[in-house]
């Protein structure tokens, strides 16, 4: 992509304005002939203003005094760049190039001096102008660097796409690629509510073949055909010209086909109670309206994974779902790596540490791809500084350090945390995270030295803007409201977040009303009651929330067997299941997006 650096706005100019240094004498630099070419602004401030000063042309003499601006912005000196726009502004000769630059520098100041949103406020040319390609390219350039900076993935490659036309050919396959890498984490339902825009043809149509590659990428047959139709639609696209390369590798991609299906599960024994609602799970998924030629076999662990793994291959199984415990991963994990050839398998969890192989896949209700998701959310939500409150237990810790990982690589900032124990303790973690013990502590020192008729309220720290409560559902009943009555009156409390593993059992308005304003994760399944989720209540009442989402899992697994192949060799290709957004990653493990809600008056709503 092309890149916008201070003192240019095009590599090429970067690349002569050395060749001009290099090549420069020893003379005074105000006896240069300053260039008055709007493209980079190679000498100092000074010069322009000087050759604005000498300039009886009121056209050159602008073009000086923009170029005095970009030198002071190159320069970080924002208020003098402010003053020569201010004061040239009325008397600004009627030239779109002209104007349209003086736009551009303050959108950079604005960048610069308020916020990405703001500049954008301001980088609006009107469409009637005729600007040199140069500076269209730019404008297009900075705006979609704008959007990015301001999480609008749409509107980011809208700008991509107008930028495209603007450059030769050799530069445009960095801009495709950007494209088609912002494309693929977007909803299939985003996608084609865009697709439609006439205005943007190029745009238009990354829109529709993302939409085609996501919508069939399941049926080769479909997806063949919708690409040539698509193709010869859009002839001089440049993705018809050259398609994108994991595209070209999902149409390769043979799907899975089995028709006999084994599934590993502990059906007797203590652990048969996990299994049992995954074992529910996938038949509702077969019942409903799977391939009647299709047959699914069960097979129980209890006695020993190898041998039902032997069982099942030795009954002709093509495809494998299961083990669920992590000992049965591994050992089964021990037996695949031994062997030239494998069938295919999801596995029901994942380790640590595995060897990726192509026909393995791993699926699991991973709280620490929550926790990550999490980061993801926070992100997108715009928040700059969160806080993490997490139970001081295994799971706290490895979802803690999962977030911070993620929110690492998202921002290159450390999320930072604080870890509580139960009891009288989390008061005491939730007062030093909020900087009220040091307030405290401050006003005691205050009243010893002035007398105790000091009367003066606590402050807590106004830095953060949210807070992320890894947190069990007895927890939360405590950690919410010590977080509420510990927010200083001269503070604006922050956003607050939790995991599902926070959601109350059997919600009642009363219970959730005093969750109000925080906002949740969880499956999608559980985040709005329908008639499935009341028919799974009725039957199996005594379930809990873990149970239910181990349920939506198993009608997941089911599902994902026709589509793991393609999904592996495309990962823009996301299914929107039961248990989450699901995507495959390159080493064969499910990735989870999770769906947001928001408790308000006692009503959990879907975000």
């Amino acid at each position: 992509m092309l890149k916008r650096l201070n003192t240019t706005k095009f590599v090429c100019a970067l690349i002569f304005s050395v060749l001009v240094v290099g090549c420069a004498t020893k003379k005074q630099q105000d006896n240069v002939d300053a260039s008055a070419s709007l493209v980079a602004a190679e000498h100092p401030a000074k010069i322009y203003l000087a050759e604005a000063t000498n300039s009886s042309l009121p056209e050159k003499r602008d073009r000086y005094l923009l170029l005095a601006a970009h030198a002071y912005i190159n320069d970080g000196n924002f208020n003098s760049a402010v003053n020569v726009l201010t004061s040239m502004q009325k008397s600004m000769v009627n030239v779109p190039s002209l104007q349209a630059e003086h736009i551009y520098l303050r959108a950079r100041i604005a960048e610069k001096t308020n916020s990405s949103q703001a500049a954008l406020d301001i980088l609006q040319y009107p469409p009637h102008w005729q600007l040199p390609r140069w500076q269209m390219a730019s404008y297009h350039q900075f705006k979609a660097k704008l959007y990015k900076n301001t999480q609008q993935p749409i509107d980011q490659v809208k700008q991509l796409s107008l930028l495209s036309n603007y450059l030769p050919k050799s530069e445009t396959t960095a801009i495709n690629n950007v494209i088609w890498k912002l494309l693929q984490p977007l909803h299939e339902e985003t996608v084609q509510s865009f697709m439609r825009d006439q205005s943007n043809p190029i745009f238009a149509g990354w829109l529709q073949l993302t939409f085609i590659a996501k919508h069939y990428a399941v049926e080769p047959t479909q997806l063949v055909r919708y690409l040539g139709e698509w193709q010869r639609n859009n002839p001089y696209h440049p993705g018809a010209v050259k398609l994108p390369a994991d595209l070209e590798k999902a149409l390769n991609a043979k799907p899975f086909r089995p028709q006999n299906i084994a599934v590993l599960l502990p059906l007797s024994g203590p652990r048969a109670v996990v299994a049992e609602p995954i074992r529910q799970g996938l038949m509702s998924s077969y019942l409903s309206d799977y391939d009647a030629n299709v047959s699914i076999n069960f097979y129980d662990t209890q006695q020993g994974v190898a041998a039902a793994y032997q069982q099942a291959v030795a009954k002709g199984a093509e495809f494998i779902i299961g083990p669920l415990l992590p000992n049965e991963v591994e050992e089964l994990q021990k037996i695949n790596d031994k062997q030239k050839t494998t069938v295919p398998q999801l596995y029901l969890n994942q380790t640590d540490t595995f060897t990726p192989q192509p026909n393995l896949f791993y699926f699991s209700l991973s709280p620490a791809q929550e926790a990550s998701d999490a980061a993801h959310k926070l992100y997108s939500d715009g928040v700059k500084l969160p806080l993490l409150l997490a139970s001081n237990d295994p799971i706290g810790k490895r979802m803690a350090d999962s977030f911070k990982q993620t929110w690492l690589t998202l921002t290159s900032n450390d999320a930072e945390v604080y870890f509580y124990d139960a009891g009288d303790q989390m008061k005491v973690t939730v007062q030093e995270a909020l900087g009220v013990k040091d307030s405290q502590a401050r006003i005691s020192r205050m009243r010893d030295l002035l007398g105790s008729r000091l009367e003066s309220d606590f402050r807590s720290r106004q830095d953060i803007d949210a807070i992320y409560m890894i947190s069990g559902s007895q927890d939360l009943a405590l950690l919410k409201p010590f977080l509420d009555v510990n927010f200083s009156v001269f503070s604006e409390p922050v956003t607050l977040y939790t995991t599902s593993r926070s959601r109350l059992e059997n919600e009642s308005a009363q219970s959730a009303q005093e969750l109000n304003n925080l906002i949740i994760s969880d499956v999608p399944w559980l985040m709005q009651s329908n008639s499935e989720t009341q028919l799974v209540s009725e039957l199996w009442s005594g379930w809990n929330n873990s149970q239910k989402r181990l349920y939506a899992m198993g009608y997941d697994a089911l599902e994902l067997v026709n589509r793991l192949a393609q999904m592996r060799a495309f990962p823009g290709y996301q299914f929107i299941g039961r248990s989450g957004a699901l995507s495959v990653k390159p080493n064969g493990v499910i990735d989870r997006q999770l769906s947001w809600g928001k408790y308000n008056k006692g009503q959990l709503t879907p975000l």
